[in-house]
C-alpha cells in the first residue's frame, strides 16, 4: 500500500530555514514525479513545488521561488523541501503527494513562521 510520511515541520522565525522530509514507501518511488502542497488555515491547499522522477525537472509556486529547493533521493526513496528566507504567509500544513494512479498524501506536517 502505498504511503508518505512527511517531517521536519515546526516553528520558525521569519528569515529563517527549515528542511522538510517525505519518506515513501509501497510503491515505485523512482518511477513517479513528487510534489509539494500546503494549506494554511481557512484556505484551501495550493501547491507548492514539483521533481520529476530523475530530479532533472523542477518547477515552484511564484511565491515561494528562489526561496525553496525540492529535491529526491531515488536510493532512499525521500524527496525534500529546503524553504529559505521563511515569511509568516508560508505557516500552514505542508503535504507531499504522488499519482501513482490514485492521489497518494502524506498526514502532513506542520510549520509555523512567527515571531
Amino acid at each position: 500500500q502505498a504511503q508518505l510520511v512527511e517531517s521536519g515541520g515546526g516553528l520558525v522565525q521569519p528569515g529563517g530555514s527549515l528542511r522538510l522530509s517525505c519518506a515513501a514507501s509501497g510503491f515505485t518511488f523512482s518511477s513517479y514525479n513528487m510534489r509539494w502542497y500546503r494549506q494554511a488555515p481557512g484556505k484551501e491547499r495550493e501547491f507548492v513545488a514539483f521533481i520529476s522522477v530523475t530530479g532533472a525537472g523542477t518547477k515552484y509556486a511564484d511565491s515561494v521561488k528562489g526561496r525553496f529547493t525540492i529535491s529526491r533521493d531515488n536510493g532512499k526513496n525521500m524527496v525534500y523541501l529546503q524553504m529559505n528566507s521563511l515569511k509568516p504567509e508560508d505557516t500552514g500544513v505542508y503535504y507531499c503527494n504522488a499519482n501513482t494512479g490514485r492521489s497518494v498524501w502524506g498526514q502532513g506536517t506542520q510549520v509555523t513562521v512567527s515571531s
